[in-house]
């Protein structure tokens, strides 16, 4: 991958949905990109990438474990380029009642959406600080900003990536690297498949969802002009996201809950 005059992106999560979009923006932008994900998918994904004219590593590790990060990191550091533009995506959700879901699989959650996401930024960090500039884009949800009842941990989980995010942004204020949180609001992509969730409102309505290539690109545009978050894409998401700061906790729950509740448990 060598390049002396082209920018280089990492985007993680990248062999499907919003990563994947992410990818593909940052590709038709003119960045060098290494692209991972947990699944082969990654492979094929930058063949994708590839055919835009740009230059694509593909890396496939779990980064639910300690072992695929540092993986990452090193396939990072092999390159021997410095890293201009991150998307810090990867993350999984489960559907379905605390009381009644698989702890493994929350577990997990927390290890890809939270542990992991630490894990990467502190190297990342460090490395931009050293240089004095760098954009790293953090994939939170509108979920995090809300209790989400039927989905307790994933929200759980991206409010902890949102303010992290949002502390990141000031403590990095003024040293040539930016932080932003990406919060979109249900999109499609096998998300709520794999989160056990088909048969919900969410999940199987397409009007309750956002196209992830609209999301990708608000987030690269609100990367790039270094601001702290953005909500993405529909105007229903970013209606949604303003109000709810004005919105009791109780009434964002209950419309949380309606969403993510099976069909078949609805009246």
């Amino acid at each position: 991958m060598e390049s002396n005059h082209r920018l280089f992106a990492v985007v993680t999560g990248a062999s499907s949905g919003i990563g994947y979009e992410l990818a593909r923006v940052f590709a038709k932008n003119g960045y060098d990109l290494l692209v991972t994900s947990g699944s082969p998918g990654a492979e094929e994904a930058a063949r994708d990438f590839g055919s835009l004219g740009t230059n694509v590593q593909s890396v496939q590790a779990d980064l639910a474990t300690h072992d695929g990060m540092e993986k990452l990191w090193q396939a990072i550091q092999g390159t021997g380029r410095p890293i201009d533009a991150i998307a810090i995506n990867a993350g999984v959700g489960v559907g379905g009642k605390f009381a009644e879901t698989d702890l493994q699989k929350e577990l997990n959650l927390i290890q890809l959406n939270v542990t992991s996401t630490v894990h990467l930024a502190k190297y990342v960090v460090r490395d931009m600080l050293s240089r004095g500039s760098g954009r790293i884009l953090f994939t939170s949800s509108i979920a995090g900003t809300m209790p989400t009842p039927l989905e307790a941990v994933y929200g759980a989980s991206k409010a902890f990536v949102l303010s992290f995010s949002q502390s990141l942004h000031h403590e990095l204020k003024d040293t040539g690297v930016t932080v932003t949180a990406l919060q979109p609001g249900p999109t499609d992509t096998n998300f709520f498949h794999r989160a056990g969730m088909d048969d919900t409102k969410v999940g199987s309505e397409g009007k309750y969802t956002n196209d992830p290539a609209e999301v990708a690109q608000q987030g690269y545009d609100a990367l790039m002009a270094g601001e702290d978050h953005v909500f993405a894409s529909s105007m229903k998401t970013k209606v949604q996201g303003e109000l709810g700061k004005f919105m009791p906790e109780s009434v964002k729950a209950k419309m949380h809950e309606k969403q993510a509740e099976p069909k078949s448990k609805q009246g």
